[in-house]
C-alpha cells in the first residue's frame, strides 16, 4: 500500500501580511511607472474592507486610496498595478468631485468609461464604451449625456440599482440597473461610494491640492509622465488660476464647523418632543504662523495676507493664535473672532520650521488646522497630524511633501491694484 504523501506549503510572506502586496504593487509601480508611484505616495492610505479591493477619494482636503488588502492580494500583480492606476486617474480627473447633476450610477459608469481604454492588464469584467457602442476617448460628461438618454435612470437619489426588468413591449422599467445587466459581467473596478466624502471638500481646494501632488510627482519622477495624460498633468503643471483667497476662505471652512446645529437626539429646553433640540459646536480653532525672517518682510505681503485672515475671522465664531517665528517663537497672541487686529512685528534671522507645529501640539484644545506663512527654506517635521496649509511667497518652496501649498505671488501686485483704486 502506497503511504499518501501530505505536503506541507510555506506560506508566502504575502498570506502572512495582507498588507504587503499594496506595499509591493507601489514598489513596482515606482519602477515602471515612476510618476503614478509617486502620485500615489501622496496619498493618505486606509484600510477599508468591502465589496471591492480599491477605492480612491478626497476626503477634507486630502487624497486618500482606500484597500481592503484581503480582495488586493488576490488579483495579479499586473492587474494590481492596473487597478491602482485606475484609482490615480479619477484622482487627477476629479471624479470624485464633477458629478453632481447626474444619477450616481450614470456617473460611476461614465467615470470608468473615460479612463478604463487608457489602462493596460484591467480584470476582464472592466466597463468599456464598447460595449455601450460608444466611441473611446470622450470625457466623463459627454458618456453621462449619451447614457442619460438611452437609459431611464430616474431621479437623482439612491444607489441607482433595482430591479426593474423591460416588459414585453422593450419599455424600459423604473430602475437604472440597465446600465450594467446590458453589458453581462461587466462591473464597477473600484469602490465609488467612498466618493461621498469628497462632499467634504470645496472643488477649488481639490483642484490645489491635486495641483500640488502632480507638481511634487512630476519633479520626483524626472518629469517622466505616460504619454496618456501628459496634456492633463500640463494642464495641472500651469500656473492656477484660482484667486488665493478662495483657497484660504475654502480651506480654513473645511477645517471645521462652527455654529449651532439641530438635534433631535437632544430634547428641546421649552418645546420638548415637538421641536429638535440645538447642540453646540466647538468654537473653529486656528493656529496661525508668520515667519519673520528677512525673506517674509514684505509690508504688501503680509498686509494682504492679514486682511483675508480678518475677514474670515470675523465672519464666524474662531478663536486665532498667531505666532511669531523664525529660529524660535518670538511673540505670540490669541484673539476671538471680533477682536482680531491686523499688526506687522519684524525678526530677522534664519528659519525653523518645527517650533511652531511643537506648539500646536501643546495647545489646548487643539488646532483644527495650522496656516504658515513662510518662504518654505528650513526644517520642518516629517509628518504631521493637523491639517496644514503652506503660504508660500512667490519665490518660496514648499518644505515637506504634507500639507497644501498656496502662493501668494500676486499678492503685491493685488495689493497696489487696491490701493490704487481706493485712492
Amino acid at each position: 500500500m502506497v503511504a499518501d504523501i501530505i505536503e506541507f506549503k510555506r506560506p508566502s510572506p504575502v498570506e502572512n501580511d495582507p498588507g504587503r502586496a499594496i506595499e509591493n504593487a507601489v514598489v513596482r509601480l515606482l519602477k515602471v511607472r515612476p510618476f503614478y508611484g509617486h502620485l500615489l505616495l501622496g496619498c493618505h492610505r486606509r484600510l477599508a474592507p468591502g465589496t471591492h479591493a480599491v477605492g480612491v477619494t478626497i476626503a477634507h482636503g486630502t487624497p486618500t486610496l482606500c484597500i481592503d488588502p484581503e480582495q488586493f492580494a488576490l488579483l495579479t500583480n499586473d492587474q494590481q498595478q492596473a487597478l491602482l492606476e485606475h484609482g490615480i486617474k479619477h484622482i487627477l480627473h476629479l471624479h470624485p468631485m464633477r458629478g453632481k447633476g447626474y444619477h450616481r450610477l450614470t456617473w460611476d459608469v461614465s467615470s470608468d468609461l473615460a479612463i478604463n481604454p487608457s489602462i493596460k492588464h484591467l480584470p476582464a469584467e472592466a466597463l468599456l464604451p464598447e460595449r455601450y457602442g460608444l466611441e473611446n476617448g470622450l470625457a466623463a460628461e459627454e458618456y453621462a449625456r449619451a447614457l442619460t438618454a438611452r437609459f431611464n435612470t430616474g431621479n437623482l437619489e439612491g444607489e441607482g440599482v433595482g430591479d426593474a426588468s423591460r416588459d414585453k413591449g422593450g419599455h424600459t422599467g423604473a430602475g437604472s440597473d440597465d446600465l450594467l445587466s446590458e453589458t453581462s459581467d461587466a462591473k464597477l473596478l473600484d469602490d465609488h461610494k467612498v466618493w461621498t466624502e469628497a462632499e467634504s471638500t470645496p472643488l477649488r481646494l481639490a483642484e490645489q491640492v491635486v495641483r500640488d501632488q502632480v507638481r511634487e510627482a512630476h519633479r520626483k519622477s524626472s518629469g517622466e509622465v505616460p504619454e496618456d495624460i501628459r496634456e492633463l498633468v500640463e494642464g495641472w503643471l500651469a500656473p492656477p488660476q484660482i484667486p488665493w483667497q478662495q483657497v484660504l476662505r475654502q480651506f480654513v471652512a473645511t477645517a471645521g464647523r462652527v455654529g449651532r446645529k439641530n438635534s433631535w437626539q437632544r430634547e428641546h429646553r421649552r418645546f420638548q418632543h415637538n421641536t429638535p433640540g440645538t447642540r453646540k459646536r466647538h468654537r473653529l480653532n486656528l493656529l496661525v504662523a508668520i515667519d519673520v525672517s528677512e525673506s517674509t518682510d514684505e509690508r504688501e505681503l503680509r498686509e494682504s495676507f492679514a486682511r483675508e485672515l480678518l475677514q474670515i475671522a470675523r465672519g464666524r465664531d474662531s478663536r486665532i493664535t498667531v505666532l511669531y517665528a523664525h529660529s524660535r517663537i518670538r511673540r505670540i497672541e490669541q484673539f476671538n473672532s471680533s477682536q482680531v487686529v491686523a499688526e506687522a512685528y519684524s525678526g530677522g534671522g534664519f528659519t525653523d520650521l518645527r517650533p511652531v507645529f511643537d506648539y500646536a501640539r501643546t495647545m489646548h484644545p487643539l488646532p483644527a488646522a495650522v496656516i504658515y506663512l513662510t518662504d518654505g527654506y528650513g526644517p520642518a517635521p516629517e509628518e504631521m497630524e493637523f491639517p496644514t496649509l503652506w503660504v508660500l511667497t512667490e519665490d518660496g518652496q514648499k518644505p515637506v511633501e504634507w500639507g497644501v501649498e498656496l502662493r501668494l505671488g500676486d499678492a503685491r501686485r493685488e495689493a497696489r491694484v487696491e490701493n490704487n483704486l481706493t485712492d
